[in-house]
């Protein structure tokens, strides 16, 4: 059995000497080195950006969907839209495990998520079975590898499988929201409807306190009127966060000239970060965990309008986020009833 590089770069084919992430193909054939994990993929959860991206350009035709998929996973060796660059995750059944993977605890058989990017795993898939339009998810046979330095997740046995995977391919967003907010706080989060912005939302408002406020703003009014119902958030726009000066002037109606302290971008759609940026106070904090955000625009956009903010990439990845997330599904009854019509 070959030996195998920590991060997985014995597996990039194009250009040599770079990461799995930025790759431009990766070698995906299924026989594992010596600190691989090898999965029989069940189900891939594609980044939302992703799937909208794919979906919009084949018109929601799924035979089109699939073709596209295949040929981006044919061509690249991994799920990465080369449109956003985002992957998604997935989960399956442990087939093999390598002698020297890191963790010998984790078993042949063992039912486990990814936490770790598609845009990174080897991944080949055999045939596509569904394509689940209204929650992101593809159902197929196909294999995928994980490095000795991929980040997993066994399946809790209390939670249905779609559901966990559909909350852990968030999982970054609630726990940075753990740490970003604190009490009394005033935070908006846009795109707050979809599955992060519900799990975000939810956090906030156990940040807080009696004295804080968490803003949300959606665009479909189905969502806005589902945050209301579990009381998510303690005020809901519905607004459109491309159209800069509508949102920041009736966010400022509830803010003040004092505007947010933190503002959390869940969105699914370029061209939201100026919004994102105006609604924050000057050394307020944006945390950007949309995979639709142009970075180049953030930051350059902010200095164009005099604006002191922290920006923060929305890495995917925080210690302890799958628990913190596991566990707000556990307790909050309203968001598991709404993930369950949804994923399950």
């Amino acid at each position: 059995m070959n030996k195998g590089n920590k991060y997985g770069t014995h597996r990039v084919l194009e250009p040599k000497g770079t990461l799995p992430q930025p790759a431009q193909k990766l070698d995906n054939t299924m026989s594992i080195y010596d600190n691989e994990v090898l999965i029989d993929v069940q189900t891939l959860n594609i980044d939302s950006a992703s799937f909208t991206q794919i979906k919009g350009a084949c018109n929601a035709d799924t035979a089109k969907m699939e073709e596209m998929i295949l040929s981006i996973v044919g061509e690249r060796g991994k799920m990465q839209n080369p449109v956003t660059g985002s992957g998604g995750m997935l989960i399956g059944t442990v087939k093999e495990v390598g002698p020297n993977f890191p963790n010998q605890n984790l078993k042949v058989g063992d039912k486990i998520a990814t936490l770790v990017s598609l845009s990174l795993t080897p991944l080949k898939i055999n045939k596509i079975k569904n394509i689940n339009l209204s929650n992101d998810q593809v159902d197929a046979d196909a294999q995928a590898i994980l490095f000795a330095s991929g980040l997993y997740a066994v399946l809790p046995s209390d939670i249905p499988e779609k559901l966990a995977l559909a909350a852990l391919d968030v999982a970054g967003a609630p726990a940075q929201v753990d740490r970003l907010v604190k009490e009394g706080d005033t935070v908006c989060i846009i795109g707050g409807g979809g599955k992060s912005g519900m799990l975000c939302c939810y956090q906030a408002m156990q940040k807080i306190g009696p004295n804080g406020k968490v803003i949300v703003v959606e665009y479909s009014e189905e969502n806005a009127r589902r945050i209301k119902e579990l009381g998510l958030a303690t005020h809901v726009l519905v607004g459109d966060a491309t159209n800069v000066m509508d949102v920041y002037n009736r966010v400022t109606e509830i803010t003040g000239e004092d505007s947010c302290d933190v503002v959390i971008n869940n969105v699914n759609v370029p061209s939201t970060e100026m919004t994102s940026i105006l609604i924050t106070k000057n050394r307020g904090c944006v945390y950007f965990f949309s995979m639709a955000t142009s970075f180049s625009k953030a930051a350059l956009g902010a200095e164009g309008v005099g604006k002191d903010v922290d920006m923060i990439v929305g890495n995917g990845y925080a210690l302890g986020h799958a628990d913190l997330t596991l566990d707000i599904i556990r307790k909050s009854e309203g968001i598991r009833d709404l993930f369950e019509k949804l994923y399950v």
